[in-house]
């Protein structure tokens, strides 16, 4: 079960209303707005005691690079400015409270005492439930020897959850922060790569998504007018210019959630592999698909299951455009940058078979419009929000046009509009 919905949890922002880009000075508004209420909130639920400290871990959608991240390919990534509000405090004798402003399912336990594994109410495995994210967080902490004491956690936000933006990556990034302020970091050290440690071990050991090091990287990493280069097989990375100025990023919401992707993400991870295997059977030679020469792929695809062939075919056409798109923003060749997006969705779509009938008409809709370069879905697909890149200056027509297309053909509204960049995870002053 994917993180509950907190888009609804707490009053959209002003400039979600209309689509556009908003002045910087709207950010801090939105962010004195749904710390406060979270934080009333929390003492609603929570009760007297210390106050609560105040956390945002931001979201992000993926622009080139679909589906390398966990193939050893380079993924480009930007944070939006939509994201994960938690009220934090520690706890007496060991306890942890998790709480949602959306979801009425909630966590009490005890944390084990000294070495012991089990605590009262303390869990050996996930349970299907959004507060297994975050569970998954402080069981990593506390493994690190960095959680010694309880916690008490109430979780907000305005980030579409299933929507393909990255929120399961939001919380957990986000309650590693939260776990390090109050409690100081971890021996082995804190920062953005402990929260990346943290948020990987929490889907991958306990809730149990196979996921790449792209989404929590993304998150803690991000940095205002810059998309995030990251190499996922070296981990090296580097921010290039992306400045909200001359570049416009909408999200369009297709209203179709990715509550059952998680099963199929995990096929498409096992298909890789079994494609690595075909191509290069020793383990010591090759990791990933991309230790594998693109020329060996060529020359065996005639004798590839039919399957494998298609996923190798996006996935070394992804790398190569990739690659491209780096090259071109470097250049500043934007609208150029952009086509590359509308190619990458028809791979996903006819190769990697991850979207939908919805995506694709969001997409079709998208690029015929005037000022827009290029769209693509975003996340890992079957579901979710598509991404589009266009000239600022229309995006109150392209919203309009891209909805009315849609409507007319599923008989419901999309969610169309247009964000800026994030400067990562941070406490809130209010």
């Amino acid at each position: 079960m994917p993180p509950p919905d907190h888009s609804r949890a707490l009053p959209p922002p002003a400039e979600s209303q209309a689509p556009g880009l908003a002045p910087a000075a709207a950010a801090t508004a939105l962010e004195r707005q749904l710390g406060g209420e979270l934080e009333r909130a929390f003492l609603a639920r929570f009760g007297a005691g210390a106050p609560a400290r105040l956390f945002f871990a931001p979201g992000r959608v993926n622009l080139m690079g679909a589906h390398l991240d966990y193939n050893g390919g380079p993924v480009m990534p930007t944070a939006i400015d939509r994201g994960t509000f938690i009220a934090a405090r520690p706890a007496a004798e060991g306890r942890v409270r998790l709480q949602s402003l959306l979801d009425p399912a909630r966590f009490e336990g005890q944390l084990p005492a000294g070495r012991q594994e089990r605590g009262e109410g303390w869990p050996s495995a996930a349970s299907g439930r959004w507060f297994d994210y975050p569970l998954g967080v402080l069981r990593a902490a506390r493994a690190a020897g960095q959680l010694c004491d309880g916690i008490e956690l109430l979780f907000g936000g305005n980030l579409p959850i299933g929507a393909g933006l990255s929120s399961s990556a939001s919380i957990c990034v986000g309650t590693a922060l939260a776990v390090e302020a109050l409690a100081g970091p971890a021996p082995q050290g804190g920062g953005p790569t402990r929260w990346v440690e943290q948020a990987l071990e929490a889907e991958r050991g306990f809730v149990g998504v196979r996921c790449g090091i792209m989404d929590p990287n993304a998150v803690a990493r991000s940095r205002a007018g810059h998309l995030l280069w990251l190499d996922c097989l070296d981990g090296s990375l580097e921010h290039l210019p992306f400045p909200s100025g001359e570049v416009a990023i909408g999200i369009c919401d297709s209203g179709v959630r990715r509550d059952l992707a998680a099963g199929a993400f995990n096929q498409r991870v096992a298909e890789a592999q079994a494609l690595l295997r075909a191509l290069e059977p020793d383990e010591r030679l090759a990791r990933c698909l991309r230790q594998v020469p693109p020329e060996r792929f060529e020359a065996q695809r005639g004798r590839l299951d039919a399957l494998l062939e298609r996923r190798g075919r996006h996935v070394f056409g992804e790398l190569k455009r990739t690659f491209e798109a780096r090259d071109l923003l470097r250049a500043g060749r934007h609208a150029d940058f952009g086509a590359l997006l509308t190619s990458t969705h028809a791979s996903l779509r006819e190769l990697y078979e991850v979207s939908t009938p919805e995506l694709d008409l969001l997409v079709e809709l998208a690029v015929a419009q005037p000022g827009v370069w290029g769209s693509r879905l975003t996340g890992a697909g079957f579901g979710g929000c598509t991404v589009l890149l266009g000239a600022p200056g229309g995006e109150p027509e392209v919203a309009a046009r891209i909805t009315a297309g849609f409507a007319a053909k599923f008989g419901r509204a999309p969610g169309v509009r247009f964000y800026r960049g994030d400067p990562g995870p941070r406490e809130l002053l209010l």
